[in-house]
Parts: C-alpha cells; structure tokens; sequence
C-alpha cells in the first residue's frame, strides 16, 4: 500500500514562496505518477499539479507560471515550488500518487495522503 510523508506546509504572506515535498512508499505496487490536489472549504477537490515517472507534468491552470512540480525517482519524493502565492490558494494540499502492481502494466489506483495545511494571507 502506498504511505506518504508530506512536509512544507504552513503560514506564507501573499507574493511569497512555499515549497511543498512529499515522499511515498509503498508496499506491492509502483508508483507512476505523484503530485498534489487541493481542497479550501466548501470547493471539491481539485488537481494543483502531477509528474509521471517519465517527467510528463499537468498543472491546474491557475497555477501555470506560478508553480513547479519535480520529483526524485530514486527516493519517489515529489517537490512543489510554489511562488506568487495568493490568498485563493489557501487550502489543505493533498499528496497524491497512481500506482499500479507493475509499472505502467495493468490496473491503476489512485491514493491521497492526510494533507498540510497551506495558507496564504492578504
């Protein structure tokens, strides 16, 4: 099963940096992609930026030019640098990984860690 150790969170004023790391473990499966979602109260759970193992990357698009998605294969830690914060993207930011039991073979599972709180003051 896949676990997640999220760090980076915290209290940032608006136009400032943040940068979230996220490292996954797991047990039987391969991991394929990583990233985050956020969720503020009251909206659904959005996507905020993923990489594939093969450095593909998606952002949301209030995010592009603001926000930069990385990984380390060797040690599967995603890192979000995030810049020009806003106080709309205030919210808990969810790790998130898709694994399957061989890479790229066969059915996907989509998995999200705890979360860490991100806020972002007028």
């Amino acid at each position: 099963q896949v676990q997640f150790v999220e760090s980076g969170g915290g209290l940032v004023q608006a136009g400032g940096s943040l940068t979230l790391s996220c490292a996954a473990s797991i047990s039987s499966f391969s991991i394929n992609t990583l990233g985050w979602y956020r969720q503020a109260p009251g909206k659904q759970r959005e996507l905020v930026a993923v990489i594939t193992d093969g450095g593909t990357t998606t952002y949301a698009d209030s995010v592009k030019g603001r926000f930069t998605i990385s990984r380390d294969g060797a040690k599967n830690t995603a890192y979000l640098q995030m810049s020009g914060l806003k106080p709309e993207d205030t919210a808990v930011y969810l790790c998130y990984a898709k694994a399957s039991w061989y890479p790229n073979l066969g059915p996907e599972y989509d998995y999200w860690g705890q979360g860490t709180q991100v806020t972002v003051s007028s």
